[in-house]
């Protein structure tokens, strides 16, 4: 009996529960179709994106390029490179990398202290990998393009080329030696072969050095438009921005030429080149206190030869003798220092004491570097010095080597054809050097503050061509 009750009982409270469950079933149902709704309306997860690359690994790739990186990332990068270097001393390639980097921070801050630290640091990786080591080689010819040790510069470029002549990299350092050595021809064929491997930024802005160098200004202008609009790392970018804005001073444009220099500023703030850029456009400008204060920053950060006797020649023509020399003085420090890392700067030096020193010290510097490295820059350097030393029939041969392009001198540079007019006058060659003064003012009319109006006031004291008319021909002649 008790299981008859309980089996009516049991089933009773099974059916009970059945009939809970439709609705409940149902209500589950439902809330899944409203639940998958909101789930097909919800917008789908994308994945997270990578993190974005951190300054030394940016910095690495630049080195790898020979293209420039940005300061905190090459510090980040010679810092891991020390690291790796201790607990592995025997990577060549940290060995080669740790070197190319210290000579580009060496660059960007004018610090020649970084150019034994890069030599060290790339013979080493000689000489724990001496065999096929193209990196540390290639990373030599930059330190001494860098160093301005053009033969050097060319012997490891030449080695590295002949290991792996379809790398790309080997090429431009081996571009800048042919080029401080005055081989142009050499340079040239050297960048039809770079083109040939390589196209992009850094190639672009290669070859707009090399058109310069040859009188292509349009070309080169281009080519470093192109630079700067394909560049995605913002030091590079402004590397090639800098170099458009000093070729638009050049060319006498200096509106251009700030905003070329204010926007690579705006992106590195570390780019000095540009920030000295800045001053050379506002002094051409007329806007002397800007041009003082932007030159003042530019040195304050990276001391360099070439800053110093800018400001010390814009403050001389503003007729501020003592502040100019207190920039002598720091140019002569900063040649020192150069000289103590192993830099050259016989150049700076010898145009510093050409027109503010002792121009026959400037002679015997000038010859040495001439004998070593017969550049365009030394051959102008060069004669001028000999002109300012009372030598002017042999400072006409190196004026002519620096402005015509037969015999090399194909830039058009309005200090280069100054000097060659002034070099002119002093022999009586007056309407050569009419022509030439009246050349480089049109080139660019604010050259420099001080042989600006100095190539002003020789075009006026020489006065117009005189009008000789048509020479009368002889009865007897045919």
């Amino acid at each position: 009996m008790e299981n008859q009750q309980e089996g009516p009982v049991r089933q009773e409270s099974s059916s009970k529960r059945r009939g809970r469950a439709r609705p409940v079933l149902i209500a589950l149902v439902a809330g899944c179709a409203v639940l998958g709704g909101v789930l097909v309306l919800l917008p789908r997860e994308r994945p997270a994106e990578p993190a974005p690359p951190s300054p030394g690994a940016l910095a690495m790739a630049a080195v790898g390029r020979g293209v420039p990186a940005e300061l905190p990332g090459l510090a980040e990068l010679i810092d891991e490179r020390e690291k790796a270097v201790r607990k592995r001393p025997g990577d060549a390639t940290s060995w080669a990398v740790l070197g190319t980097a210290y000579a580009e921070r060496g660059r960007r801050l004018a610090d020649p202290a970084n150019y034994p630290r890069a030599e060290r640091a790339l013979r080493t990786s000689l000489k724990v990998r001496p065999q096929r080591n193209t990196r540390a080689l290639a990373g030599l010819a930059a330190l001494a393009n860098t160093r301005r040790d053009f033969p050097a510069a060319r012997r490891w470029g030449e080695a590295a080329l002949k290991l792996e002549p379809r790398r790309w990299t080997t090429y431009p350092p081996l571009i800048d030696a042919y080029t401080g050595l005055g081989e142009h021809k050499a340079a040239k064929r050297t960048l039809d072969r770079l083109t040939e491997l390589r196209s992009g930024p850094a190639v672009l802005a290669r070859a707009a050095a090399v058109y310069r160098d040859r009188g292509w200004r349009e070309d080169a202008a281009a080519a470093l438009a192109d630079a700067a609009a394909g560049a995605r790392a913002p030091a590079e970018r402004a590397a090639y921005l800098e170099r458009a804005g000093q070729l638009a001073w050049e060319r006498g444009e200096p509106e251009v030429a700030l905003r070329h220099f204010r926007e690579a500023v705006r992106l590195d703030p570390d780019q000095r080149a540009a920030q000295a850029g800045q001053g050379r456009a506002l002094a051409s400008l007329g806007r002397t206190t800007e041009a003082l204060n932007a030159y003042r920053v530019a040195l304050a950060k990276q001391p360099c030869p070439q800053y110093a006797l800018e400001l010390g020649e814009l403050y001389e023509s503003l007729g501020m003798p003592e502040a100019a020399r207190v920039q002598y003085d720091l140019l002569r420090e900063r040649v020192r220092g150069a000289a103590a890392g192993g830099a050259d700067e016989e150049v700076v030096l010898g145009r510093f004491e050409a027109d503010h020193g002792h121009p026959e010290a400037a002679v015997r510097r000038l010859r040495a570097e001439w004998r070593r490295q017969p550049g365009t820059e030394v051959a102008d350097a060069l004669g001028w010095a000999l002109y300012r030393a009372g030598e002017p029939a042999e400072a006409l041969r190196f004026a002519l080597a620096a402005t015509d392009s037969e015999r090399g001198g194909g830039v058009r540079d309005a200090g280069y054809m100054y000097h060659r007019g002034m070099i002119e006058r002093e022999l009586e060659r007056y309407g050569a050097a009419r022509r030439h003064l009246a050349e480089a003012l049109r080139i660019n009319p604010h050259f420099s503050p001080l042989h600006a109006r100095a190539a002003r006031a020789a075009v006026e004291a020489l006065g117009k061509p005189p009008d000789e008319g048509v020479p009368e021909m002889d009865d007897g002649a045919g």
